[in-house]
This record gives C-alpha cells, sequence and structure tokens, in this order.
C-alpha cells in the first residue's frame, strides 16, 4: 500500500466536487428545458426539444461545465502519475 491518504481524499474531493457542479448544471438545464415545453404548448418531438436545449445553453455554463471536465481529467492523470511515481519509488527502497 502506498498509504497517500491525504493526497487521495483531495484528488476524491475534486472530482467529487466537479462532478456535483456537472450533475447540477445538467439537472438546472433539463428543468429549463421542460419548462420551455410546457410553456411553449408544442408537440414534443425531438426538433423541438433540440431547438430549446440550443437556447437553454449559454456560454457561462458551458465554460464551467467544460472547466468541471478538465478538473476530473487532470485529477485522473495526477492521480495515475503520482501512484507510478511512488510505486516505482517504493520498489527501489525495498530489497
Amino acid at each position: 500500500m502506498l498509504k497517500q491518504y491525504k493526497r487521495g481524499i483531495a484528488l476524491m474531493l475534486i472530482v467529487l466536487v466537479s462532478l456535483f457542479v456537472i450533475v447540477a448544471k445538467a439537472v438546472q438545464q433539463a428543468l429549463a428545458i421542460l419548462e420551455k415545453v410546457k410553456e411553449g404548448g408544442e408537440t414534443i418531438d425531438f426538433s423541438t426539444i433540440s431547438n430549446i436545449a440550443a437556447d437553454a445553453s449559454s456560454t457561462s455554463d458551458s465554460l464551467l461545465f467544460h472547466f468541471a471536465l478538465l478538473l476530473i481529467m487532470l485529477c485522473w492523470i495526477i492521480g495515475v502519475v503520482d501512484a507510478y511515481k511512488i510505486g516505482k519509488k517504493k520498489d527501489l527502497e525495498e530489497p
């Protein structure tokens, strides 16, 4: 075992917060789309939902979503590289 609990907890917290942001934004956008569909009174088909979804997304929401995804990817890469380096160091220390 590498016993790097603080690093592991920090990476997990960052990923969990990022996932929470992504899910919250997705639910918020889905509710906004549902409200617009209700207000429109149109027949519900794929093109109507697609047009409303395109109108509902804003640049700031998109940036936040992409930033959260980037954080998750960075945490994954950092975790893999860190585990490799620590494991390699432990291998060299053991006889």
